[in-house]
């Protein structure tokens, strides 16, 4: 792990709320920057700084009480909510969700999505691909994609980041394998422990120039000595990790504290300490103001991980003593990143996906709770330049399955690949045993035609 502190870096001065820069938690078997970074000469760098921010709600948003509302069903599927209307005329979400009604010109639910794993885990979320049946070396995530063909958009910030912590349920903790593709394009993942392989704690940018040096002297004895010419060329990573080490984009994207009171304010705040029952994700807004930033700073995608959503009852709170609690923090920090995005003229550039890993039972149980059921669930789209301002799909009068519009999770996965500009009915990426793979199954699934 990497610690940058001291004042000229405004971080680690022991305020409670301050943002700390730790780099190199890759969790990646002690890898150091410099071999992450070898790989990526080949990537194909792009010139496109289009972005994409995930949204992980951990453990499966009730569908029914939150975009899907079903007033007609019986009390014991009802629930307790209300729907309010919307700025779209005929769209109803929520009660809880106002200033996201409020916002509705912008956004775009989907009430319909269809072909959930049903598993506790982000990696659907994170891949658009089946946990069965993996090539070798496993499906990539959405940001090691990217970060494979496009590369980064500007030195010193990595093309992919992911600001899900560290958490006991480790499925949720996932913050995007990179497969195939290379521990190049593995995520830096500032919030999560990982190997402590890279530190810099106390150590000045003179120290640290005096040491690099150092290196390379050691790397040109090397060379002399390699007739093979296998480490050729490692200055140029030991450049690029130096750029990462160095570089105060980083630093200051992540330092949510240099934003003005006012901004920090929009968001909401919230605590690192776990959401619900300790195996999550915590609430904490201030992931997406860094997310924002992050962007802002030329990073192509950015992940997170929010709350606990997985509310089977008794004795942990019901189903809508959770969602009391959860639902007005989404919508104060969502509907806050996407105004702001809007404000900076960044909008129609960054895309966002908002989602779980499936959706609820309809019927509510004896504990007041509702069960997994991934025969339907929600997510919510914004940004990118799609269509916004509808809602698309519709499920049956009890929100058992869909009757109109099914999306799967790799429609949603080409639109956003779409909105990069990354063809998915021509761009592949060879898997370890050579052997081009498409980024989804594009002969069943494209774009959704009604957003691009």
């Amino acid at each position: 792990m990497l610690t940058i502190s001291g004042s000229d870096y405004r971080l680690c001065d022991g305020v409670s709320r301050r943002s700390f820069l730790r780099l190199g938690g890759l969790a990646l078997g002690g890898l150091t920057l410099p071999q992450l970074l070898r790989a990526e000469a080949g990537a194909g760098l792009g010139r496109s700084q289009k972005s994409v921010i995930m949204i992980f709600l951990s453990g499966g948003p009730p569908h029914q009480d939150t975009f899907d509302l079903k007033m007609d069903a019986p009390v014991e599927i009802r629930g307790e909510f209300q729907p309010i209307a919307t700025r779209v005329p005929g769209i109803q979400i929520c009660e809880h969700l106002p200033r996201l009604a409020g916002l509705m010109d912008r956004l775009v639910p989907i009430r319909t999505l269809v072909g959930s794993e049903g598993r506790h885990a982000a990696f659907q979320c994170l891949t658009g691909q089946g946990s069965q049946g993996q090539p070798a070396g496993g499906w990539p995530s959405f940001g090691s994609v990217v970060s494979r063909l496009h590369g980064p958009a500007r030195p010193g910030t990595p093309p992919f980041v992911s600001l899900t912590p560290r958490m006991k349920t480790s499925g949720w903790a996932d913050p995007g394998q990179p497969g195939f593709v290379g521990p190049a394009h593995a995520p830096f993942t500032p919030y999560a422990d990982g190997q402590a392989n890279l530190t810099l704690d106390g150590v000045s940018l003179d120290q640290l120039t005096d040491r690099r040096e150092l290196n390379q002297r050691l790397d040109r004895l090397r060379r002399d000595a390699d007739a093979s010419g296998a480490i050729e060329g490692l200055d140029a990573y030991q450049r690029q990790a130096f750029e990462i080490l160095t570089s105060s984009q980083l630093a200051e994207a992540l330092d949510v504290d240099r934003e003005e009171p006012s901004v920090r304010e929009r968001y909401g705040y919230g605590s690192p300490e776990p959401a619900g029952y300790g195996d999550a994700g915590p609430l904490m807004n201030e992931y997406f103001l860094a997310a924002r930033r992050l962007v802002e700073a030329g990073v192509r995608v950015v992940s997170l991980a929010y709350g606990r959503w997985d509310w089977h009852g008794r004795p942990h709170g019901t189903n809508f003593e959770n969602a009391r609690d959860h639902l007005p923090r989404l919508d104060q920090g969502l509907s806050a990143l996407i105004e702001d995005l809007e404000e900076r003229r960044m909008l129609d550039d960054v895309s966002i996906v908002v989602w779980g890993e499936f959706g609820r039972t309809p019927r509510i149980n004896k504990k007041g709770g509702r069960d997994h059921w991934p025969q339907v669930g929600c997510a919510l789209l914004a940004g990118g330049g799609i269509r916004a301002g509808q809602v698309i799909g519709a499920t049956n009068r009890l929100g058992e399955h869909a009757v109109d519009r099914p999306v799967h999770f790799q429609e949603v996965f080409a639109t956003l690949y779409h909105n990069l500009g990354l063809d998915i009915n021509r761009v592949t990426i060879p898997d370890l045993h050579g052997r081009p793979r498409y980024l989804i199954d594009h002969a069943q699934y494209q774009p959704l035609p009604e957003l691009v």
